[in-house]
């Protein structure tokens, strides 16, 4: 049986124990909406930015916008839950912690301060993160390492939710309140970091393969 204190959280499973447990103040349609108007932001900021930039194609302008959307939700959102232990006690409706509230009803090991979930966000936020902002500098100057940078990133972004699946697998993936929550958070929401992590590898790939063969062709012709 759930301790005094905890009995009133919503998430799974039902013992889990959170003494302190402060439901949370906004709706899911504010926390979303919120989310939604700032990335919107974040990427027409960028989508205009990455304009000024000469000879930047369609496909590293919107590249650009997903490393910056990405780089800022892994510092400030994940970040936030990393270093933020106790945000489910917090009495105020402070956004970020109305954040895991509400994404804990996906996946109550956020809540619940799974050491592999704080692995793996822990890494994500501090490492990934910044990294993230380089990328869209490298390729907004062009440089050399900016396909090398931005495969490392992707595959790092692939591991951590290959490890973050998993794992829940493996502790028996019965952490969500109910079947919307699992598909919409726990399934849709990372979901696009996989898919787009993955075109990214291929598409990069691809250019450092065709960067080394024509290395190789001007080697032939001047050898």
């Amino acid at each position: 049986m759930a301790g005094e204190g905890d009995v009133n959280h919503p998430y799974i499973p039902r013992d889990l124990k959170l003494p302190g447990f402060v439901p949370g103040f906004l709706s899911q349609s504010t926390i979303v909406g919120y989310y939604g108007i700032a990335s919107l932001l974040v990427v027409s900021f960028m989508w205009i930015l990455s304009g000024f930039f000469r000879k930047i194609t369609k496909v590293d302008r919107i590249l650009m916008c997903w490393w910056i959307f990405t780089g800022l939700t892994h510092m400030i959102l994940e970040g936030y839950f990393v270093f933020s232990p106790e945000f489910y006690k917090e009495k105020t409706p402070h956004y970020l912690a109305e954040v895991w509230k509400e994404y804990s009803k996906g996946d109550s090991r956020y809540v619940g301060r799974d050491s592999a979930v704080i692995s793996v966000e822990g890494i994500t936020a501090v490492l990934e993160g910044p990294a993230c902002l380089l990328a869209v500098y490298a390729i907004a100057t062009k440089k050399s390492y900016s396909y090398i940078l931005q495969t490392a990133i992707s595959l790092g972004q692939l591991y951590g939710t290959a490890v973050y699946f998993i794992t829940a697998l493996l502790d028996g993936d019965n952490f969500a309140v109910n079947e919307f929550y699992y598909y919409s958070y726990y399934v849709f929401a990372n979901g696009w970091w996989v898919l787009i992590p993955s075109i990214i590898v291929v598409r990069c790939w691809k250019k450092i393969c065709a960067a080394c063969h024509g290395q190789e062709l001007k080697k032939t012709k001047t050898g």
